[in-house]
């Protein structure tokens, strides 16, 4: 009996042993904490179709993104110009590449695992690599834009780049580790356990992928395991607030350093932490622990996304059960822009009374949040007032927009669409809007949905024909022509299911459309602002004339590099799709995006 039962035991751990062989010992997630805040990272690689198409939407994307490390080495060139040119030495690797050449150049492996976490708050990315010389060669090139050699330390046997900022009082490093590359942003002069902990020479006590957290997740919330990412707020909060975090503590040094050269206020006073703020900040997560999303669906033709954000229980019952009468909640979006928003003022008044009443007994004692204090005790009364009707009878509203078109006449565009406003009592509403519109007093519409038209007056005001209809849970308008023949089935669209809070629907040419129209206006208050700037030049100083008008020239090429990117991923999509509703566990956002 005791031979067999130590059979068994064998034959028991043989089996576990092969099923935990599979694990890369050395794998990105082998070097992440467990307990870490925030972690974005893939289980899976991507088969070469899904990694063509994600890289097609990311060179679509880049254009914007570049404009974005301009505008930030910008902004950084008065307080840290070494890190300015540092971030502009990185932006100049991007010229004339694809994201797919950019990671050749640099040796990262498209094909490898990747995992972008933090030692507290501290940010590091782990990364494979397919060529460590072509890594190091990046480096190289990225000191020679810099116009200077990295500083280099070595910790035991292990050499790594740094870059130090006594203005922030960060410490930016950059090592290659057998086969991975590490950066990491760390406080400036950071603790040996910290430096070894980030380069991968200790080990966590127990890992990311012992811990085996994102692959339940994922199986849970039906992210593909390409993309898994959480953000655990009952330890970030914490953390951010509690005066206990290495990063944190370096910045608001580095900050409080700055403020007592110029007004002599005592490092030291500025520093105090109260020991409230890590209770009030658990308390804060509490209330919203985690945060998690990941792709659902990733394909040639597909981008689907989802997002959960957990919710303490009271919030969650709150809302689970609700079903929100707005018209057209229930169904997908059939307008080219066609947003429905479920505001039942009567239920989210009792919820925040609740919250406001909550922070009443109980007020936030940390200095950093005492604001919230104020903001809550001003909820009170102002969810008070949202009780008057019409607007504490308001249950949602839904706006579908059928066309948007420059408007050569005006600085506003043409559009036709309809407007819904969802509300428990109709004719009240429409009573209120007669008392504030008296032009309105004359309509007269009945509850069966059918249109009337708006007096010449207000449709004058609009620029084009116009319509509204009641129902019994909703006022509708109509604007623009054929708007009137919508109305009455507008209204008798099907309203929200159970915890449902919001949906959209947004065609590729009304995205297209929105885009475009953004760009021809900014250039136009460009083009006014330069005309100004010019009329200035004789009535002010020369040289600050011409160094307003280069940051002028400089923001207005940044803006036109982004519409341009925008317009680039515009032109690519089909439609997208969101909705929002709560279920037993928070809020889920789902999003589909259907490319071309």
């Amino acid at each position: 009996m005791r031979s067999t039962t130590r059979y068994l035991a064998m034959g028991l751990a043989s089996v576990m042993l092969a099923a935990c062989s599979h694990k890369d010992k050395d794998a990105p997630l082998a070097f992440v904490p467990a307990d870490t805040p925030y972690v974005v990272a893939n289980l899976e690689i991507m088969d070469d179709s899904t990694q063509k198409a994600l890289l097609a939407q990311a060179d679509a994307q880049l254009p914007s993104q570049l404009a974005q490390m301009d505008a930030a080495a910008d902004r950084l060139a008065t307080r840290d110009p070494d890190a300015a040119r540092l971030l502009r030495a990185l932006r100049a690797e991007f010229n004339g590449k694809t994201v797919e050449s950019f990671a050749q150049s640099a040796g990262l492996d498209l094909k490898g695992h990747s995992a972008f976490y933090g030692l507290g708050l501290a940010p590091v990315l782990r990364f494979q690599l397919s060529d460590p010389a072509a890594f190091e060669a990046f480096v190289g090139r990225l000191e020679i834009a810099y116009g200077k050699k990295l500083d280099v330390a070595s910790e035991g046997k292990q050499s790594y780049r740094k870059y130090v900022s006594a203005a922030s009082g960060t410490e930016l490093i950059l090592a290659t580790v057998d086969k991975q590359a590490v950066a990491a942003l760390l406080p400036a002069n950071p603790t040996q356990a910290m430096l070894r902990e980030a380069l991968g020479l200790d080990r966590p006590q127990k890992s990311l992928q012992d811990d085996g957290r994102l692959a339940t997740l994922a199986k849970a919330k039906g992210y593909n395991k390409w993309l898994v990412g959480e953000l655990d707020l009952t330890r970030a909060l914490p953390l951010a607030f509690g005066g206990k975090d290495a990063l944190v503590g370096a910045i608001m040094k580095a900050h409080a350093v700055a403020e007592s050269a110029k007004t002599g206020e005592p490092v030291a006073n500025q520093l105090q932490t109260s020991p409230a703020c890590s209770t009030d900040a658990a308390r804060i997560a509490a209330r919203v622990p985690t945060i998690s999303f990941g792709y659902t669906r990733l394909d040639a033709k597909h981008q689907d996304g989802r997002m959960d954000i957990a919710l303490a229980d009271d919030i969650s019952k709150a809302f689970v059960g609700l079903k929100v009468d707005l018209p057209g909640l229930g169904n997908t979006g059939t307008a080219p822009f066609d947003l429905s928003l479920a505001l039942p003022v009567s239920n989210l008044r009792t919820f925040w009374l609740a919250q406001a009443d909550a922070v009443a007994a109980k007020p936030f004692a940390c200095p950093a949040l005492t604001d919230l204090n104020d903001g809550f005790a001003k909820l009170g009364p102002a969810m008070q007032k949202a009780a008057i009707p019409p607007f504490g009878d308001l249950l949602g509203v839904r706006i579908a927009m059928d066309s948007l078109s420059p408007n050569a006449n005006s600085s506003l565009p043409s559009f036709s669409g309809r407007l819904v406003l969802a509300t428990s009592n109709p004719s009240g509403l429409l009573a209120m809007g007669q008392m504030m519109v008296p032009a309105l007093a004359q309509l007269k519409p009945s509850n069966d949905g059918k249109p009337v038209a708006l007096p010449q007056q207000m449709a004058g005001m609009l620029g084009q024909p116009a319509w509204a209809a009641m129902g019994d849970k909703a006022l509708a308008l109509g604007v623009g022509a054929g708007e009137d023949a919508k109305l009455a089935d507008t209204l008798k669209e099907p309203g929200g299911s159970a915890g449902q809070m919001s949906r959209m629907h947004l065609s590729g040419a009304m995205y297209l459309e929105w885009v475009q129209l953004m760009a021809q206006k900014v250039d136009s208050l460009t083009a006014a602002a330069n005309a100004m700037s010019k009329s200035d030049e004789t009535a002010t100083d020369k040289t600050d004339s011409d160094d307003s008008t280069r940051q002028a020239a400089a923001m207005a090429a940044r803006s036109k590099a982004q519409f341009a990117a925008m317009k680039l991923q515009a032109e690519r999509i089909d439609s997208i799709d969101a909705e929002m509703h709560v279920d037993g566990s928070g809020m889920v956002i789902t999003s589909q995006t259907v490319l071309k």
